[in-house]
């Protein structure tokens, strides 16, 4: 394929439908902690922004917690959700197909989320068998979304400039990083009737539109 552009995949409510999960969990989770919180607040707020960032802003607002308790509650947050997604955990409605219809494209994941809980979502799901090992996680390479650097180390890796690279994301954080990139950037955009989609990036609402939106991507960069 003489076009082939270099698909850079967010993981959470972009492959996997975990968000509503992770919602939960950490309502769950934070609230006996002292840091009242709710999965609506998650979805409202805070979709798809780093653990540490969003229990630092519950800090400034309700008392900070010491390092013991900050330990103890991202772990029993971490392996809640790990049971929940290896119990509960669907793809992205219509994902797979779409993954399989972009078959001639290379793909990796780039999430802000653990090494381990991306392993996990698409085992769980059945989809790793489209992304060769190609999982770039914040908490390996350091840096976060919405830094580009998070994106761009990704790219690097992959072998591909950011201009043959394609974000497909569904959060603010990671749109704000691919168009910081320099990448091309489809929006999986769930909420169209809340959400606006930023200048400069492609809106989809269905998984189902991807591929055709990538091939016109690549048409256009031939």
């Amino acid at each position: 394929m003489p076009n082939r552009l270099c698909l850079l995949f967010d993981s959470d409510g972009t492959l996997v439908d975990s968000e509503i999960l992770l919602a939960e969990v950490m309502a769950e989770i934070l609230t006996p902690f002292g840091l009242p919180f709710t999965a609506r607040q998650y979805m409202d707020e805070f979709r798809g922004v780093r653990f540490l960032s969003i229990v630092q802003e519950l800090e400034t607002r309700f008392g900070a917690l010491g390092e013991t308790q900050l330990a103890a509650m991202e772990a029993a947050m971490r392996e809640r959700m790990a049971t929940r997604m290896q119990n509960e955990l669907l793809a992205i409605d219509g994902m797979p197909l779409a993954l399989e219809a972009l078959s001639a494209h290379p793909k990796a994941v780039v999430s802000n989320g653990p090494e381990a809980k991306i392993r996990c979502a698409m085992q769980s799901t059945e989809m790793a068998h489209h992304f060769d090992n190609n999982l770039f996680s914040a908490y390996t390479l350091g840096v976060w979304k919405p830094d580009p650097a998070l994106y761009l180390k990704a790219a690097e890796a992959m072998g591909y400039p950011p201009e043959r690279c394609v974000v497909i994301d569904d959060a603010a954080v990671g749109i704000e990083a691919g168009l910081a990139a320099g990448m091309q950037v489809v929006h999986l955009n769930h909420f169209a009737d809340q959400e606006s989609t930023p200048a400069g990036a492609h809106a989809i609402h269905h998984a189902r539109e991807l591929p055709a939106v990538i091939d016109t991507l690549s048409r256009q960069s031939a």
